[in-house]
């Protein structure tokens, strides 16, 4: 089937950024939070302690959310389609006062939750409604005990703009502005947007290609190295303050609370990636003696992988989107039918041209009760996965529809959980099916730079974050020392196995960048592992499975994350043994990745 690779942006909000449109809904959505505020402003517990004024309030609240959510997430995916669209960043503006203004009011909210006694509260949590958003409302609650008055916090809502929000701005305008030069073997010179060279850097298989590319990538981003290091400094340092502010004693506590998990589940996850990294050691070792290289660069690490007459497997646009569908289809029929819906109805933009921002998402259009994928494809089969990813993603959000709003707001290291399992759906049925051992080692390799990824990248991702907080605590972090703090943590995440690391990887991630989630790493391992325990247990039993994962899924926003594992697959995610379990699964992939190779090597 031919599947049309671009948004319908129109079907959202036609005209595009400077829309009459848009400007209209975001003047009702003005108006709609001066009722909101009269509502809250009104509503005293002590002289009516019924639920129904409290109930308009949610109300009102949840359609506000809705309308700003809708509003945000099409100045985004325009301003990252076409980022040659500055006045993108003018109504993104626009959209963020507004966010801010709700920010405000929501130091009322909270501040209210709190001053209710908590026997009364507990009385007033008995309505049949409340009840049932109960872990949303009282995780609110217990936010508010952290708050500092009303009129501090709405300064810091204030400040936000030109802090958090005004440095990560900053970060994603000044790479919209930087190229990377190619230069081909007729020796012409192109200029590739960042996230073509990105994808052409990882996944072209002439190693000379990817060196040069990896040569001028580190060379752009050493030039814009210093606007960077202020970047972050300032962008976390900022945070540091306000973390401190609220009775934070660790950098830690904010992306835990925020991920709904224990310190001692972090480490447990990361003790068992610790310990158990070598047979992914191996399989880049083996890697670089297929490639013919003492060890690996940095940029082979996702290099694709031939032998024999076996060329990469490439996939046109149609073609991955019916292999997605096809291989749903294999662990059930709900998932498979929703992917064809959103394949069919332009839900992705996929297509390869200039003035993209690189990298993936999929994100949320709350009024339609519908999901949007961004990413680039390029036609390799990490795309393919890509594509699975963002569409798990997806459908995580399409189980939860019909739940109250504040069941619906899952956590991000639950929300890999899905992206990761629809990867997992994929990889696991293409091995199966491999009709000879040169696929079969294709397949082995895509689905091992992903584990790789988890286990090894994302570590080096948490290590440098970790130190540099530590350092940060202290005062500015120069340039040279992010550079310093950078490949130390590449080195001991990847064991030292390879021959050259990446300094500049925390400039060029935009995920360090990122206003609103500290630590936007360990949460993608965190659910990269907990979909192979979830995988494990389809295996032992696959009838009517997903209707049991669905029912997992549904339960992500509404209980942590160790009693979420306890309910659905009875296991204590603070033992490192639940962990080292999902690695176990994916080192035997490497194992047999070493094992076909060779063997086709020495035949």
């Amino acid at each position: 089937m031919k599947y049309i690779d671009t948004w319908d942006l129109d079907a959202v909000i036609p005209g595009g950024t400077k829309s009459p449109e848009l400007q209209k809904k975001l003047q009702g959505i003005k108006d709609e939070i001066g009722e909101y505020e009269t509502l809250l402003n009104a509503w005293d517990f002590s002289k009516d302690p019924s639920p129904e004024p409290f109930k308009a309030i949610l109300k009102k609240k949840e359609e506000i959310g809705k309308g700003l959510g809708q509003s945000a997430t099409f100045v985004q995916m325009w301003h990252d389609a076409y980022m040659d669209d500055a006045y993108a960043n003018v109504v993104m503006g626009q959209v963020m006062d507004l966010f801010s203004e709700m920010q405000k009011l929501s130091t009322t909210f909270q501040k209210k939750l709190v001053s209710i006694q908590d026997e009364d509260w507990k009385k007033f949590l008995q309505d049949k409604e409340l009840s049932e958003v109960s872990f949303a409302l009282n995780e609110t609650r217990d936010e508010g005990k952290r708050l500092l008055s009303e009129e501090e916090e709405k300064l810091i809502a204030d400040l936000n703009q030109d802090g958090l929000a005004g440095w990560s701005r900053l970060y994603d305008t000044t790479v919209s502005t930087m190229t990377i030069p190619f230069t081909d073997k007729e020796g012409k010179t192109t200029e590739l947007s960042v996230g073509q060279a990105m994808n052409r850097m990882y996944s072209d298989p002439d190693p000379k290609v990817r060196k040069q590319l990896f040569e001028n990538w580190e060379a752009a981003w050493e030039k814009y190295a210093p606007i960077f290091a202020d970047t972050i400094n300032h962008l976390d340092g900022y945070r540091i303050t306000l973390q401190k502010t609220h009775n934070r004693e660790s950098f830690l506590d904010e992306p835990l609370e925020y991920n709904r998990m224990s310190k001692e589940t972090l480490d447990a996850m990361w003790k068992a990636v610790a310990e158990n990294k070598q047979p992914f050691i191996n399989f880049l070792n083996q890697k670089a003696k297929i490639f013919g290289m003492e060890k690996l660069g940095w940029q082979d690490v996702d290099a694709p992988v031939a032998l024999g007459d076996m060329k990469p497997t490439r996939f046109t646009y149609d073609e991955a989107c019916d292999f997605v569908i096809e291989n749903f289809a294999s662990f059930g029929p709900k998932l498979a039918s929703f992917a064809k819906h959103a394949l069919e109805n332009r839900w992705v933009e996929a297509e390869d041209r200039p003035n993209k921002r690189p990298g993936g998402y999929c994100t949320n259009l709350p009024e339609f009760e519908e999901s949007r994928i961004f990413m680039t494809f390029t036609g390799s089969i990490n795309d393919a996965s890509t594509l699975a990813h963002e569409l798990g993603h997806a459908f995580h959000s399409h189980v939860m529809r019909d739940l109250p709003q504040l069941n619906r707001e899952y956590a991000m290291n639950v929300a890999e959980t899905a992206s990761t399992f629809a990867e997992t759906i994929i990889g696991n049925a293409t091995v199966a099916n491999a009709k000879s051992k040169e696929e079969k080692i294709s397949l082995l390799n895509a689905k091992l730079e992903n584990a790789t990824a988890m286990f090894l990248n994302i570590h080096a991702r948490f290590l440098f974050e970790k130190s540099f907080y530590e350092e940060r605590t202290k005062g500015v972090v120069s340039k040279q020392r992010l550079n310093e703090l950078m490949v130390n943590a590449q080195k001991e995440a990847y064991c030292d196995s390879l021959s050259g690391y990446h300094p500049h990887f925390w400039c060029s991630k935009l995920h360090f960048f990122i206003d609103d989630v500290p630590f936007y790493n360990f949460p993608y391992t965190f659910g990269y592992l907990f979909s192979l325990g979830i995988y494990a247990e389809y295996l032992k039993n696959p009838d009517g499975f997903e209707d049991k994962y669905i029912a997992l899924l549904r339960d992500t926003g509404r209980m942590k994350v160790e009693d979420l594992a306890m309910k659905h697959l009875g296991v204590d995610l603070t033992k490192p043994d639940f962990w080292a379990a999902g690695i176990e699964i994916m080192a035997k992939d490497a194992e047999e990745f070493i094992r076909l190779t060779d063997e086709v090597m020495n035949s």
